[in-house]
């Protein structure tokens, strides 16, 4: 057997040294007109294929060998080009199963842009080269030959390139020879290139327009008289995808000759099974952007920025291998210029697990805006998730909620990672917050802790992805990203966050990751101004002179008649409904907020009011007279607030 050659590890078989080297004649055993060749085994399929491999005078054990070890060949090349679902990597196997042990070269064209592959996208405009095996790309995108190859066991290697823009796109000429040879199911017929990029062969005049729409005259004279090139279409589920080129050098430069039929029906069968894997490669990537847009649609647009405390966030998708995962992140301001800090992971990775994060999320927001202790909303969070319905959705979460007037922080775990706390000193500590259970375990008692958060710290939440990887455990993880966090000079929640991501070892990430900072700068106790006042007839008159006090001392004479009349209305309203003494409250940071609270839970809603009314008017007064205003239930009462700018 002529020329057979020993793989290499993880290379499929080679293929046994064709002995005829001229094309079959017009009525032989190639590819069928309606389609391209599927070789396996079966009787018919064994002899036709023998006849090519052996010609008229090789022997039966012969043939029976050879075509035995090229469709050995066939089904190693065919699985190990079905064994991605990332384009790139689909694109490299693609061109290893073919170089060198069916071509030296090899360059696929794939349609720009690339298409939707779930319609039809319709007939191609352009082609770009995506990957090249055994060839390098000018700086023109067309294929060239080097002289920076070294030797291997067999014969030749070359370089390898894959990228999703190499080069200027060739566009599809419609009743040209590439628009041609798209459209068919069978390859154009192999050419042997001569001087000067000329073609030499039967047939071969449309591969050579097409050889040339590609690449040019220089180009085809760049790769050499006596070069072999076969062009196949790759065709998905719906239409044409692209293009690929199979090179074989001169044979008295790699000691085999041109393509012939033989050659033609394998590199088919493969070309068929490379577009089906290209489709498949596309459809997975399509859906893996719907998916992390799915979830990062759920995920909060920009964070609010409270005072006392700046904030910042980042998530980070897991590799493409990986499924949509439920890492989320959320901060929800409350009244007393308070914020809950939120980050939680849904166990799992798929679109229910995505799914089951929004409606945890959703969920987190409004037990929050409840204003529950920490423990509390992680209590009602565990019911919902068991209500959500029969199978048990696993989630672990933390919940934080900062005080910048009072600098403290109080924090609750269910299962979570624990969270890092870096002080002014630049000392970082890992919180061992009692964890609990997981979210959906049930029956499980949550526990608050309140630790001081003096203005110049820091808060760090993530989710496991950031410390737990492939090759590094989650301890070690944990420790790494302390030391990370202790030993830098802190400025921002951005650069927190960035520091934090710094640990990350290169390469693929198997999880998402989602990260919350939040550096705590407090409200200085000059700037607060708190009192309780009972619900009395006298008390929206003394609320005026008090509002008036506090403007005069800080300077804003010229908020005082506006805040004094809002004040009044406010304090008014809730006297009319409180049982239990109502709070006034005055903040000072780049605005002036004013804070009413009663134990009612009735929220106050503005209403049309007619020209005798004498109730309704106050709401519109202070819709008119403040910049912003708003209601919040607490699970106590209510707050009604308002906020002005600083003259």
């Amino acid at each position: 057997m002529r020329d057979q050659l020993k793989p290499e590890a993880g290379q499929p078989p080679a293929l046994p040294g064709p002995r005829r080297t001229s094309p079959d004649p017009e009525g032989s055993d190639g590819p069928p007109a309606d389609g391209p060749v599927a070789l396996g085994p079966g009787t018919g399929g064994q002899a036709a294929l023998g006849q090519a491999v052996g010609g008229p005078g090789a022997t039966g054990r012969s043939v029976t060998g050879q075509v035995a070890e090229r469709l050995a060949y066939l089904d190693s090349a065919t699985r190990r080009i079905n064994s991605a679902l990332d384009l790139a990597a689909t694109l490299r196997n693609i061109c290893r199963v073919l170089v060198p042990t069916l071509a030296d070269a090899a360059v696929v064209h794939l349609r720009d842009p690339l298409p939707n592959v779930e319609r039809e996208p319709g007939f191609p405009d352009e082609l770009r080269i995506h990957h090249s095996l055994g060839t390098r790309l000018g700086r023109r995108g067309r294929p060239t030959t080097g002289s920076d190859h070294r030797g291997s066991r067999y014969g030749t290697r070359y370089g390898s390139r894959s990228t999703a823009d190499t080069g200027p796109a060739t566009p599809v000429t419609r009743g040209g020879a590439l628009a041609h040879t798209l459209l068919s199911r069978r390859p154009a017929e192999a050419a042997v290139l001569g001087p000067a990029g000329t073609t030499t062969g039967t047939g071969t005049e449309r591969t050579t327009e097409l050889l040339r729409e590609l690449y040019g005259a220089r180009g085809l004279a760049r790769l050499g008289p006596g070069s072999s090139v076969l062009a196949l279409p790759l065709r998905g589920r719906k239409a044409v995808l692209g293009l690929l080129v199979l090179i074989r050098r001169p044979p008295e430069k790699t000691g085999r000759p041109s393509f012939d039929a033989t050659d033609t029906a394998t590199a088919a069968h493969l070309a068929t099974q490379a577009g089906l894997a290209v489709d498949t490669a596309l459809r997975y990537a399509r859906e893996w952007e719907i998916a992390n847009e799915l979830q990062r649609s759920m995920l909060p647009l920009r964070l609010p920025q409270p005072h006392g405390v700046r904030l910042a966030q980042r998530y980070l998708p897991g590799e493409r291998g990986a499924q949509v995962g439920g890492d989320w992140y959320d901060a929800v301001p409350l009244p007393g210029n308070r914020v809950a800090l939120i980050v939680g992971d849904v166990m799992g990775h798929s679109l229910t697990s995505a799914a089951i994060m929004g409606q945890l999320r959703t969920s987190a927001q409004t037990l929050a805006a409840l204003d529950l202790p920490p423990h509390e909303v992680l209590y009602h969070l565990d019911e919902q998730a068991q209500r959500l319905g029969r199978e048990q959705h696993l989630a672990t979460c933390v919940y934080a909620v900062y005080d910048p007037i009072a600098n403290r922080v109080v924090l609750a775990n269910a299962g979570h990672v624990p969270p890092v706390l870096v002080r002014p000193d630049g000392t970082a500590e890992l919180l061992e917050l009692d964890s609990g259970a997981p979210i959906g375990v049930g029956g499980v008692d949550f526990n608050s802790v309140e630790l001081p958060a003096p203005p110049g710290s820091a808060l760090l939440l993530f989710t496991d992805g950031l410390v737990e990887t492939r090759n590094r455990p989650l301890s070690d993880g944990l420790e790494l990203l302390r030391a990370r966090l202790a030993a830098t000079q802190r400025h921002t929640p951005e650069q927190l966050c960035q520091e934090a991501l710094r640990i990350l070892p290169p390469g693929d990430r198997g999880d998402d990751i989602a990260l919350l900072a939040a550096c705590f700068d407090g409200i200085p106790a000059g700037d607060v101004a708190h009192w309780y006042l009972q619900p009395r007839n006298e008390t929206p008159g003394r609320a005026r002179r008090l509002a008036a006090h506090t403007l005069r001392r800080w300077g804003l004479e010229e908020l005082s008649e506006a805040t004094e009349l809002m004040v009044s209305e406010l304090v008014t309203n809730a006297v009319q409904h409180a049982t239990r003494p109502v709070t006034l409250s005055l903040v000072r940071t780049s605005r002036l907020r004013c804070e009413v609270g009663d134990d009612s839970p009735l929220l106050p809603r503005p209403r049309r009011t007619g020209p005798e009314d004498e109730r309704g008017r106050g709401l519109q007064i202070v819709a008119r007279c403040a910049e912003r205003w708003g209601a919040t239930r607490l699970g106590t009462g209510k707050v009604v607030w308002f906020e002005q700018r600083l003259p």
